[in-house]
């Protein structure tokens, strides 16, 4: 079995002393391939450093996460705009829109997404997007530019039936993370997650965070790694009620085709 995880964050200083065991016990877990996600100005240009370190293994996003919108600046966008240009870079983010928090004044965060939106037009890459607690203000601002665009994937989907269609209808992917394996928040979304194509479903561990609380036995560290991809599409799978192999070509062929790259 090969697995993808399309959305982890390796820049995080959690990972400075042992990224090369976290590396190994993912690989020995089947994790194949990891999308680095890049939510600063810093957090991208080490993605990058990463990727290119790895080289086949590791792939980077460019962008800045909307809790850090207030930090976009006009030398945050250049840099966005040079690393679009390496065959490392596969996605234009992590950026959106988070309500939950408001670490960023909304309207700031809104002007930094459409910035993003006008980069990742211009160079045809997919989007990496975040959504929490905006789904109005967030599908108003793709529904108007989503012709523009190629792929675009919500990440770490955790919103209502509604709003999950609402992005399918928008020729969205949706990103799964350990939420669901949350049985204090994510029991719910297990209702509707057979309504996800199965063609436009990925998923992800958004390491270090998000770690799955049904994971098998219990680990005592608090940290979320890619070697527990696994348990996400197991508690997947059986929400879907799909065989756990079938589901990893399934979500394995979709990222390699939505980020264009090719088998390590």
């Amino acid at each position: 079995m090969e697995l993808i995880d399309i959305g982890c964050n390796l820049t995080h200083d959690s990972f400075d002393d042992d990224l090369e065991s976290v590396l190994e016990k993912a690989r020995t877990a089947g994790v194949a391939q990891f999308i680095v996600t890049g939510a600063s100005h810093e957090g991208s240009q080490k993605a990058y450093e990463m990727a290119t370190a790895f080289p086949g293994e590791i792939y980077s996003t460019a962008g800045v996460h909307p809790h850090r919108a207030d930090t976009f600046e006009e030398a945050t966008e250049a840099l966005v705009r040079e690393l679009a240009r390496h065959d490392q870079v596969v996605a234009i983010g992590e950026t959106g829109l988070d309500y939950f928090r408001d670490f960023s004044p909304r309207d700031v965060q809104k002007g930094v997404l459409r910035r993003h939106i006008e980069i990742a037009a211009e160079t045809g890459l997919p989007m990496f997007l975040h959504l929490r607690d905006a789904h109005e203000d967030f599908h108003g601002i793709l529904s108007d530019a989503r012709d523009r665009l190629t792929d675009v994937v919500v990440h770490c989907f955790t919103g209502s039936r509604d709003e999950l269609r609402a992005y399918i209808e928008l020729d969205c992917h949706i990103g799964i993370t350990g939420w669901i394996c949350d049985e204090r928040r994510g029991t719910h979304m297990k209702e509707y997650l057979s309504d996800i194509p199965a063609d436009r479903l990925m998923i992800e561990t958004d390491a270090p965070y998000l770690k799955p609380r049904n994971l098998r036995p219990l680990v005592k560290s608090h940290r979320n790694e890619p070697r527990f991809l696994p348990w996400i599409l197991g508690t997947l799978a059986a929400a879907r009620n799909e065989h756990p192999e079938w589901l990893a070509e399934r979500t394995t062929e979709n990222a390699r085709r939505f980020f264009r790259i090719p088998r390590n």
